[in-house]
């Protein structure tokens, strides 16, 4: 039997207190860069075959941008692509091709620069800064937009009917928002009162809840429905009407 949505409530008190949302962020977050690499199906033509591909059209090499197809996509078998094939275009395995790289980049403005040029510094503490006030939105709308969605598919699958017979709904309709309770208290830096509320309201909701009572209780089904439908209408009013941050972006740097 699943688990129930017992989960001890969201709370914001093993926060250590900070001037900004933004520092908060910065001190107890570290930054990632995740790159991937994957082998292309195109390849850009030579000044040659540029010139040969333009002869077709009458046109002029120097106007015309074009590429080459390295894999034929509308076909299961690889083709030939005319007198343009060349066999050093393509790699003899593709296991090198693909890749997922990451590493933990400093985002802090580097010290020797605030005796090297201390203007220059200002800017670049401003720019961090500003980058981190834009992380904090973009954290609170993601956390807002999954929060709507699972709020919205549950009330959604425990309201309808088909044929005038409860919807079927599956345990992970539930399961889904214990897990975004459990990962909002991680990441959550407390930058939306309003956001922590309709959480907390949520989690109230389902607590202690199986989903079979769900399916075997009606009036545990509608109590639960009427409760998510009104943190879903909040939820609806702040995707709409979540106010907009004006990030400050500081100009480019002068020279020294």
């Amino acid at each position: 039997m699943p688990p129930a949505l017992a989960d001890p409530p969201v709370t914001d008190t093993d926060l250590r207190p900070h001037s900004s949302n933004a520092d908060r962020l910065r001190t107890t977050m570290a930054a990632t860069k995740v790159s991937f690499a994957w082998f292309g199906v195109r390849k850009s033509l030579s000044a040659a075959q540029k010139a040969q591909a333009a002869d077709s059209f009458s046109a002029e090499a120097k106007f015309l941008s074009a590429a080459k197809k390295l894999l034929d996509t509308q076909h299961p078998a690889y083709q030939a692509v005319g007198d343009l094939f060349n066999a050093a275009d393509y790699p003899p395995s593709l296991q090198a091709e693909f890749a997922v790289t990451w590493e933990f980049p400093s985002v802090e403005p580097p010290p020797y620069l605030a005796q090297l040029n201390p203007r220059l510094y200002e800017q670049e503490c401003q720019r961090v800064k500003a980058r981190f006030d834009e992380a904090v939105e973009l954290a609170e709308q993601a956390f807002v937009d999954e929060l709507a969605q699972l709020v919205s598919h549950l009330a959604d699958r425990l309201a309808g009917s088909d044929d005038g017979k409860p919807k079927v709904f599956r345990d992970t309709a539930v399961e889904h928002l214990s897990e975004f309770f459990q990962r909002f208290r991680r990441l959550n830096i407390g930058s939306n009162a309003q956001l922590d509320d309709l959480v907390g309201q949520a989690q109230q909701i389902v607590r202690g809840v199986q989903p079979q009572q769900l399916r075997d209780n009606t009036s545990l089904r509608q109590r639960v429905v009427t409760q998510l439908t009104g943190v879903q209408a909040t939820l609806d009013g702040l995707l709409v009407d979540r106010p907009r941050r004006s990030i400050l972006r500081p100009s480019r740097p002068e020279p020294a």
